[in-house]
Parts: C-alpha cells; sequence; structure tokens
C-alpha cells in the first residue's frame, strides 16, 4: 500500500467520522430512548461515530494488532500510575486553593473525565496522530499539527468571546501536542494520555478553576506545573534508563520508513 493512500484512508476515516459527530446528539436521544442509560448511550454513541476509524485500523493491522496499533495493547498500570503522578499538581493545587464544586450529576462528571480522557485520546491521538506518524513516512510536525488543530477546534463551542476563543484554542492546540508527544515517547502507550488527560479534566470538574478550559492565573500555574513534571520527568526518565528519544531530528518532519505494528 503506498503512502498517499495510507495517508488517504487515515484521513478519510476521520474525516467520516468528524461527520458523523455532527449528528452524535440525534443518535444519543435515539439511544436513550432505547438503553433509557444515558451515560451508556453516551458511551455507545461514541463508539458508533467511531466505527470509520476502527474499520480503517483494521485495513492496517487486523486482528489484535489493530488495538496495539492505537496503543491500547501496551501496560495500563504504567500509564495509569505515570499521568496520575504527573496530574498531582492540578489535583493538590485544586484541593488546596480552590472551592469543591457541587457534583449534580454524576453521569455528567464521568462523561466529561473518563470518557473524555479515553475518546478524545483514542480518535486522535491513538488514531489520527498515531496511524499517520507510525504507517505512514510523515514525521511527527505534519502529523501532530493536523491532529491538534481539530482537537483545538473542537473545544471552540466554549466561549462566543474572540479572544478567549483564541486563549482556548492555544491552549488546548498544547495541549494536544503535549499529548502526542507523551504517547510517542512512552513507547506508544495511549494508557497514559487517557489519563492525564482524564485527571486534568478531573481537577477543572471537581474544583472551582474555572468554566471554560482556558483557565484564570492560579489554575494556569497548577497546569503549567503539571506539563512542567510530565516533560522534565519523561526526559529524565529516558535518560536515566538510557532510552533515545522517539521524537528527534530523524523523526520530526519525514521519516525514512513507515513503522508498521505487525506483532
Amino acid at each position: 500500500m503506498s503512502q498517499a493512500v495510507r495517508i488517504l484512508i487515515i484521513v478519510a476515516a476521520f474525516g467520516c467520522y468528524y461527520f458523523l459527530f455532527t449528528y452524535f446528539d440525534v443518535i444519543k436521544a435515539s439511544l436513550d430512548s432505547i438503553l433509557k442509560l444515558g451515560l451508556l448511550s453516551y458511551i455507545v454513541t461514541y463508539f458508533v461515530v467511531g466505527n470509520p476509524m476502527f474499520l480503517a485500523t483494521r485495513a492496517f493491522n487486523p486482528g489484535w494488532n489493530a488495538l496495539k496499533s492505537l496503543g491500547l495493547g501496551t501496560d495500563f498500570w504504567k500509564g495509569a500510575g505515570f499521568a496520575l503522578l504527573f496530574a498531582l499538581p492540578m489535583l493538590l493545587g485544586g484541593y488546596f486553593f480552590f472551592n469543591f464544586k457541587p457534583i449534580e450529576n454524576w453521569e455528567n462528571l464521568v462523561g466529561k473525565t473518563a470518557c473524555a480522557g479515553f475518546f478524545e485520546e483514542l480518535y486522535f491521538r491513538g488514531f489520527l496522530f498515531g496511524l499517520l506518524f507510525r504507517n505512514t513516512r510523515l514525521g511527527f510536525m505534519p502529523s501532530v499539527v493536523f491532529a491538534a488543530l481539530l482537537f483545538a477546534s473542537g473545544h471552540l463551542w466554549q466561549s462566543n468571546d474572540l479572544m478567549e476563543s483564541v486563549g482556548i484554542f492555544g491552549v488546548t492546540f498544547m495541549g494536544g501536542v503535549l499529548f502526542a508527544w507523551l504517547f510517542a515517547e512512552w513507547n506508544f502507550n495511549l494508557w497514559l494520555p487517557v489519563f492525564l488527560h482524564a485527571f486534568m479534566n478531573l481537577a477543572w470538574e471537581l474544583f472551582a478553576m474555572d468554566e471554560t478550559a482556558l483557565g484564570g492565573m492560579y489554575a494556569n500555574i497548577f497546569r503549567g506545573l503539571t506539563i512542567a513534571l510530565a516533560i522534565i520527568f519523561t526526559l529524565r526518565y529516558k535518560k536515566h534508563r538510557h532510552l533515545s528519544l522517539e521524537i528527534n531530528r530523524r523523526t520530526l518532519w519525514f521519516r525514512k520508513k513507515a513503522v508498521l505494528v505487525t506483532s
């Protein structure tokens, strides 16, 4: 399969998902009437709209390798544990410096934390970034910028103010780059960005930091500490274990060959 065909399949599959996602509320409402459980229908709807990407992934890597190529076949507990470590500045900062938000709906809390973390990372990092970066010769920058732009644009609904929207776009764009970098550097273990995303969202939902992804000064200090800890720890960890960085001069823009997941 040529490079152009691989890229076309990945982009087309994600485009189909993006189109189906515009009907997310309609599909969920239909499932609500059948399943009678809002959270369950929310999860099922995410799987339904993601079907084009699952089919495309199977085309590249059939069977169990399809999950592995998305980053789900690696160490679950290692990813969860390091993600919790990285998120501690936000969680502890929220606990000591902000008031608790009243939890009016537990299903919404799970949806905005665990579900958002899992599905957004699976689709944007595991599929779009991961397959472009690993199954084609595109390097980190072209792969991640495309994925991060789409990821950031999906958060613009949080504000109608132009400047605030620009800020939200910038924050979520850089978040997309960070999650993709961590995904790559931790041996394509998607569980780490999944849990880090979920824990960061959890801090935002549990504590009165802000109503949008932009945040105020203190909220951004703790978010910055979490980001710094994740980056510095990752670099030190790999240096201590004599592991080379996945993102380097040879993989930044274009790769000499695709790294297909075959086992």
